[in-house]
Parts: structure tokens; C-alpha cells; sequence
């Protein structure tokens, strides 16, 4: 039985908490980054591309940290800067995210395969452990890891080897740090997208054919948005979903529910 009901909104607000989200400079990562901001979250916004990352800090009173995520070397500095600027993270939305070759499985470059591991597995891994003493600290923290329905399904006519490897990774990570921070306070968990409209989606999207092969498989009959992927964040990250950990959260249209 409820002794302190909240409201809706008081369950989905972020008021004084501090956020990392990484990939926001466009689509769905600049999408969570300014859905946290409007819902309270002093937040920090990691990308490569500085101009457009210093647009989105601007416009949601945010703090820009420009980096090349693949470049590893370069993650431990991540974290002091939001703590330096903001105060100790305890969300964490691991939202950055590429696709560095269109080759079949078979054909692969040795590069684009260890590049694409960096960035989906490596990167959120890193900033992961980097940011739990902060949480420790705070007493609690969210999570978020964004994936793919690659991770689950294989795509017909859309070679993804090591990306479809590197997004089932990211839920294995999830439910692993879910488990062993639990004692902390810490929830971990992943949300995998189906398709929506983005920089990397947009020929799909652009062509009558790409179209049709869409609608044949997506049982809704309307086009996925960066706002659906937001929502599944946001209810993550907030008190709306403390009590889920461990979880992967497909938000697919009924992609592959057939």
C-alpha cells in the first residue's frame, strides 16, 4: 500500500539531479539530453562535433564537453569535468553511437570492427565506472545504455556484424553492473530502439522502397520518433522506474514481436 503517493509528475522529475549524456549533439541522444533538462537535470552533453554540441548546452542551460568517444584514451576526463562543472552524476545515458561499415560479415575491416566495439561497448563501460563513486557518493544513480534491435534480431538486407555484436553487448553489460551495483542503489538498464528517423536511417527513410520495407514490418502503422525513445529514458533514469534493473526495453513498433 502507497504511504506517500507521488504524482505523475513528481515521479518523473529530475529537479536537482545531474546528468551525463553522451552522443548529443543530434537525433535521439540531443532528444534525452534536453528531455532531462526540461525535467529538471542539470545536464552534460558529450560529442564530437563542438558546434553543434555547444548549440544543445546553450538551449538547455547545459555544460559541453567535446570528444571523439572512440578515442579511449580520452574517457577519464569526462567525468571530472561534469563534477567540476555540474556536481557528481548520478544519471548516466550512454546514447552516442555509429555505424562504421556497411560490409558483409565476411568482408569487415579489422578497423571498423574494433572502432565499433570501442564506442558501443568500451565507452559505456568506461564512463560506467567512471561514474559510480559519484553515485556511491549520492546514493543512488540510473543507467541507460541505448541499443538496437540489431542486438536481437538479425536485419534482412542490412549487413551489421559487429554492431549487432556490440548491442546485444550492451544489454549483457547492463544486466551484469545491475547485479553487482544493486547494493548501491545503482539500476542499470537498456533500451533498444527499432527504427525511427535519424542521420543514419534517413536514406531508408528518403527512398519509396526503404519506405515499404518499414511499413511491411512494423506492425504500428505510424513512423517511430526520437520522442518514443525519450519516454522509455526518462520513465529509466527517473523514480517512475526504480524498481526496474537489469532490463532490456525494446521500443520497436511490434518490429519484433511477429
Amino acid at each position: 500500500m502507497l504511504t506517500d503517493p507521488a504524482t505523475g509528475r513528481d515521479l518523473f522529475s529530475l529537479e536537482g539531479r545531474v546528468a551525463l549524456v553522451t552522443g548529443a549533439s543530434s537525433g535521439l541522444g540531443e532528444g534525452v539530453a534536453r528531455a532531462l533538462a526540461a525535467a529538471g537535470a542539470r545536464v552534460a552533453v558529450v560529442a564530437r562535433r563542438q558546434d553543434r554540441l555547444a548549440t544543445v548546452a546553450t538551449a538547455i542551460g547545459g555544460h559541453p564537453i567535446a570528444c571523439d568517444l572512440v578515442d579511449v584514451e580520452h574517457l577519464d576526463r569526462i567525468v571530472p569535468q561534469v563534477v567540476d562543472a555540474l556536481g557528481p552524476p548520478e544519471i548516466l545515458v550512454n546514447a552516442a553511437g555509429n555505424v562504421f561499415t556497411h560490409e558483409r560479415a565476411e568482408s569487415e575491416p579489422l578497423d571498423a570492427i574494433v572502432d565499433t566495439l570501442k564506442l558501443h561497448v568500451v565507452t559505456p563501460l568506461r564512463l560506467s565506472q567512471e561514474v559510480f563513486p559519484h553515485m556511491v557518493s549520492v546514493g543512488r544513480g540510473a543507467i541507460v545504455n541505448i541499443s538496437s534491435i540489431s542486438g536481437r534480431v538479425g536485419v534482412p538486407g542490412i549487413p551489421q556484424a559487429s554492431y549487432a555484436a556490440s548491442k546485444i553487448a550492451q544489454s549483457g553489460l547492463a544486466a551484469e553492473l545491475a547485479v553487482q551495483w544493486a547494493s548501491k542503489s545503482i539500476r542499470v538498464n537498456t533500451v533498444a530502439p527499432g527504427f525511427f528517423r535519424s542521420e543514419i536511417t534517413e536514406d531508408l527513410y528518403e527512398t519509396e522502397r526503404g519506405r515499404a520495407w518499414l511499413e511491411r514490418n512494423t506492425p504500428l502503422p505510424y513512423d517511430g520518433r526520437v520522442e518514443d525513445i525519450v519516454g522509455a529514458v526518462l520513465w529509466l533514469v527517473s523514480d517512475a522506474g526504480r524498481y526496474v534493473t537489469g532490463q532490456t526495453i525494446v521500443v520497436d513498433g511490434g518490429w519484433t514481436a511477429k
